[in-house]
């Protein structure tokens, strides 16, 4: 990296007993990237989120944050960091802009300081008029909207997301994905789990893929599609018949096959031309869906497993 990456691990490993849970991962974020961890529960995504925030130490390898070592500078670090955790954790007993500027004084922000920050962050995420609001009435996605402008209050130069739009209605995941992407429009550095495939692709400009502990996978969304998968999947289904039955059927068709467990994926560089060659053989599937190849087919690829394991 041109850069001096504000993020760097080596060898990077943590145990918790007889359980290795990140099992000596290498990694580099730049300023400015949005850098994102897939994998299947239990791949080492958390364990991996909470020592790059400084509140669990490494077991072993070399971890290093905005240049510092989390075992001898984790207040510094910390006070640098945004972090927006799986679950909200806002206080009810504060309203809506109390959440935020009553936060802030745990930086050492002052109270105009922090009272100016809070509207412009309310503005940024569109909750200015429920500034006076308690916080239990809002919904799910105010909520994870006024998580990030939380984490956002002390001018981070890192901020955390962990799951940042799990449980949330396909309207109001977008319109935080519209946020998150105008933080990374500002130069603001996005560090991401997520089990949603769409929303690595929209929102990283490089991840990894973790499985086991390890990362089994590193570059751009569009760089893991072309090494991983082809240019296009069909979806096939065949009513009563096994998928896996079916699969051996289809032997030869498009560069791989796999079946799962309602359908049957064939990948090829064609999908029409693979669909006609279903056809020629004499197969009648129920229903045939052609579509482009994405991250959900990576993920499947690499670690042989579901979305949510």
């Amino acid at each position: 990296m041109s850069e001096q990456p504000l993020i760097y691990a080596r060898g990077l490993v943590k145990r918790f007993g007889d359980f290795t849970a990140v099992d000596g991962i290498d990694l580099q974020v730049a300023p400015g990237e949005a850098f994102g961890f897939l994998g299947p529960n239990g791949a080492g995504k958390s364990s991996t989120m909470r020592m790059i925030s400084c509140v669990s130490l490494p077991t072993a390898g070399e971890l290093r944050i905005l240049g510092m070592d989390p075992a001898r500078d984790g207040t510094t670090i910390r006070g640098r960091l945004g972090v927006c955790p799986q679950l909200d954790n806002l206080d009810p007993d504060l309203n809506v802009r109390e959440n935020l500027t009553t936060y802030a004084r745990y930086f050492g922000i002052s109270r105009a300081e922090a009272r100016r920050r809070a509207d412009e962050l309310l503005e940024f995420v569109r909750l200015s008029d429920r500034a006076g609001s308690k916080v239990e009435p809002l919904s799910g996605g105010m909520k994870r909207r006024l998580t990030i402008a939380r984490a956002m209050v002390n001018d981070p130069d890192i901020v955390l997301l962990d799951e940042p739009t799990t449980g949330l209605d396909p309207q109001a995941r977008h319109l935080l994905w519209e946020r998150l992407f105008q933080l990374k429009r500002r130069g603001t550095t996005l560090v991401l789990t997520t089990h949603y495939m769409d929303e690595a692709e929209q929102l990283c400009d490089r991840l990894v893929v973790m499985d086991g502990g390890r990362i089994v996978a590193e570059g751009s969304p569009r760089a893991l599609i072309e090494t991983y998968s082809s240019a296009e999947v069909v979806e096939l289904r065949f009513g009563d018949e096994r998928p896996a039955d079916m699969a051996g059927k289809l032997t030869g068709i498009g560069e791989r096959v796999d079946p799962l467990p309602d359908r049957v994926l064939v990948y090829a560089a064609d999908g029409d031309a693979a669909t006609a060659e279903v056809q020629r053989r004499g197969l009648v599937p129920t229903s045939v869906l052609v579509r482009r190849s994405t991250l959900e087919d990576v993920f499947l690829h690499l670690t042989g497993r579901t979305l949510v394991d």
